[in-house]
């Protein structure tokens, strides 16, 4: 695993979020469900690109608490134009980890991130938003889909 180490400004997203737990990833798909049908009335977007992000709460010893906050959504320009129901979030200016994952198994390149490449990185978690964008090599449902993991991190 050979990540990207850069350094992305802040981006402004629009979607629709909602809190799940460690393990319930059926909240995901109908997230997705609920999303992709609204997409359109986002007319501000910097491309047609998707962000899946992920919102973790940590706890004093640095694991995730069990409840977090996903998002199904895409960067745009400002937040002039937001359709109704739809929320905003900045996320913000920071060093990023950028994997780049093939494939529909997310959660076991997740895994191999944590668990093989994260100890021996010279970098930890930071506390700030992780997300996926997909853009036009991702396929859903293909084993030929191609995506980019951003995890935040920070020198140790």
């Amino acid at each position: 695993m050979n990540p990207k180490i850069i350094t992305i400004p802040k981006k402004e997203i629009i979607g629709l979020s909602a809190i799940t737990q460690m393990g319930a990833h059926q909240d995901i798909p109908f997230l997705w469900k609920t999303f992709m049908p609204r997409k359109q009335e986002i007319n501000n977007t910097v491309s047609k690109a998707l962000i899946a992000m992920q919102i973790f709460s940590l706890q004093d010893d640095g694991q995730p608490k069990a409840n977090y906050t996903i998002w199904a959504c895409t960067e745009v320009n400002d937040f002039s134009k937001l359709p109704k129901g739809m929320e905003t979030y900045t996320i913000p200016k920071g060093e990023y980890a950028v994997f780049v994952h093939k494939g529909m198994n997310a959660s076991a390149t997740y895994l191999q991130i944590m668990t093989e490449w994260l100890p021996t990185s010279g970098y930890e978690i930071d506390d700030r938003p992780h997300f996926q964008v997909m853009g036009d090599k991702y396929k859903n449902g293909s084993e030929a889909s191609e995506e980019d993991f951003y995890v935040p991190v920070k020198s140790k």
